[in-house]
């Protein structure tokens, strides 16, 4: 296939001063090169826009699987890989996150398939402070969804750069001219239409790279590569007349449109989250697919400077540092295990290294640490900054955690928020209470529901986003823990997380609201508001009082 257009990111300075011996050099040197090839990201959507096809499509081509499976052969045994939980595999979604790497065209590329089901946004949140791109997947027929509109909003707090790739052209759809009109206007970001479809539904014959001055022609096939297609140089090629002479004047039209009225593809723009490339295809039939993944590596941006507490860390320093963006219990039932995972930011992985945990203070053995395959796992001999590493935590480490070779620095920015749904929770069996508070507290660290403890009952309460969050962690605490509970509303409808200006201040709002206080998992106080009303008058008769909807993970909030 003909390479995209390349461009390359800008020199980084590194923090580091100048190597002082030809070792030093070496290892400075091997060090850029292999970050400079590593590209990470994560694919989002409305739920049912064709997200995890895609993902297993992109590993197809990586040639990191052999054949795809799909989420909706349920009478078939095989599934989406992404989708490695049990539950995903009987419900046909994403509910959590997963992390693939695979080598592509000379390049290290991890791929983080997120939740698509908006119940489990938060999920989706931390994933993205951790890639340095992402891949929005629009549904041809519905084009901008509601889910796909938050998740541009917080991709664009990061300034996170856009690949764009509208799917199942092989339906009946929506004008491809109508849908960038759309994109633009909803998601308030620039097109830059790289391919252009010709045909759609039964009369979809392929999409006209405009870069290239070419036209793909489509031949369907969904669990392996298709390479045995045709390519016609040139729009005005006597050959498409011949070939499809009832379609090729439309598509004529709307290249002539592009061409003359919309803004070229400008990198810089891509870069700096301004202008998204647009791309047509079939994830279900492997059409487009090759195109995402080359743009991947031509044109989205190695692994990317990164904000912490003390300075911005440049990727190619030789000191290891990193944070955890997720925590995912039993991702193998049978051993019980959980698991940190770990974006590196900066240095080299080296098994048994060791690093300091800057929340503890505490110096920890990064012994064994894991690449993922989904849910398969290999040992990881070797990590530069952009990949993710799993590593075995046994509860000591948190979201939100840096792990640091060097100086104490931390990065920021994995939110918390405040949710707006309530349960309780109690074991049918009292004699389970203890698994129960255990299961509860081990999904509440991996983020799969927020937990808080009543301080006037000591109840358990369950916070989500969503309802479907609750279902899942009750299905989860039956196959993962064991444990049979009860789970009834509870007459809360928000909460805010607490900060005082004085020692005085804090005990009388204690005294006085005390059946409205809890703890969260990391001990931080909460108000338990039953409604918008009560929240707003007691904010206003406590004004010297913090009333926060959001917090960052493993953040202490704080005390007078």
């Amino acid at each position: 296939m003909t390479r995209l257009t390349p461009g390359s990111a800008p020199a980084r300075e590194t923090h580091a001063g100048a190597a002082s011996s030809p070792e030093t050099r070496d290892a400075a040197e091997g060090l850029a090169r292999d970050v400079a090839r590593r590209r990470t990201f994560a694919i989002i959507s409305h739920p049912d826009a064709g997200k995890t096809t895609l993902t297993e499509k992109l590993l197809l081509y990586g040639g990191a699987i052999q054949m795809a499976g799909t989420v909706k052969a349920r009478k078939s045994s095989r599934f989406a890989t992404s989708d490695w939980m049990e539950v995903e595999r009987q419900r046909g979604i994403s509910v959590t996150s997963s992390v693939m790497q695979f080598e592509y065209s000379g390049h290290v590329i991890n791929l983080l398939d997120t939740p698509g089901h908006e119940d489990f946004s938060e999920d989706t949140y931390r994933v993205l402070t951790a890639v340095d791109a992402a891949v929005m997947v629009i549904d041809a027929a519905k084009g901008v969804e509601a889910q796909t509109i938050k998740l541009l909003e917080v991709c664009r707090l990061r300034s996170t750069p856009i690949i764009t790739f509208v799917n199942k052209l092989d339906r009946e759809v929506r004008e491809p001219l109508a849908l960038l009109e759309e994109i633009e206007a909803v998601l308030a970001i620039d097109c830059a239409p790289i391919t252009l479809p010709l045909g759609m539904g039964r009369r979809f014959r392929g999409v006209f790279h405009l870069l290239d001055d070419r036209l793909l022609r489509f031949a369907p096939g969904e669990e392996r590569v298709v390479t045995d297609t045709e390519t016609i140089t040139g729009i005005d090629n006597p050959r498409l007349d011949e070939l499809y002479p009832d379609e090729i004047a439309a598509l004529r039209h709307d290249v002539s449109l592009i061409r003359g009225a919309s803004h070229p593809f400008e990198q810089a723009r891509f870069l700096a989250g301004k202008q998204s490339p647009v791309f047509f295809g079939s994830g279900i039939n492997n059409f487009g697919v090759q195109e995402i993944l080359e743009a991947l590596i031509d044109w989205a941006p190695p692994p990317q400077p990164r904000g912490a507490t003390l300075r911005v860390v440049a990727p190619t320093e030789p000191a290891f540092s990193g944070f955890v963006f997720k925590i995912q219990a039993n991702m193998d039932p049978r051993h019980r295990d959980r698991i940190a995972f770990f974006r590196v930011c900066s240095g080299r992985y080296a098994p048994s290294m060791k690093a300091k945990q800057v929340r503890t203070g505490r110096e920890l053995k990064l012994a064994n640490a894991l690449t993922f395959m989904a849910n398969e796992r290999v040992a990881s001999e070797d990590a530069v900054a952009g990949d993710i590493i799993g590593i075995h935590n046994h509860g000591q480490l948190q979201i939100g955690d840096t792990l640091s070779e060097g100086e104490p620095l931390a990065f920021r920015g994995i939110p918390w928020f405040a949710p707006e749904l309530f349960r309780t929770a109690r074991p049918r069996d009292p004699f389970r209470a203890k698994p129960l508070a255990k299961g509860l507290r081990e999904l509440g660290e991996e983020g799969a529901i927020q937990v808080f403890t009543s301080a006037h009952t000591h109840t358990l309460l369950l916070g989500a986003v969503g309802p479907l969050q609750f279902e899942i962690v009750a299905q989860r605490l039956a196959t993962e823990y064991k444990v049979d509970a009860i789970y009834e509303p509870a007459a809360i409808a928000t909460a805010r997380w607490l900060t005082w200006p004085d020692e005085a201040t804090r005990r009388r709002f204690e005294r006085e609201q005390a059946a409205s206080l809890a703890a969260d998992v990391d001990g931080n106080p909460v108000f338990l508001a039953t409604n918008k009303y009560n929240l707003q008058v007691t904010m206003e008769r406590w004004p010297d009082i913090g009333f926060h909807a959001t917090r960052e993970h493993g953040e202490r909030l704080a005390r007078p």
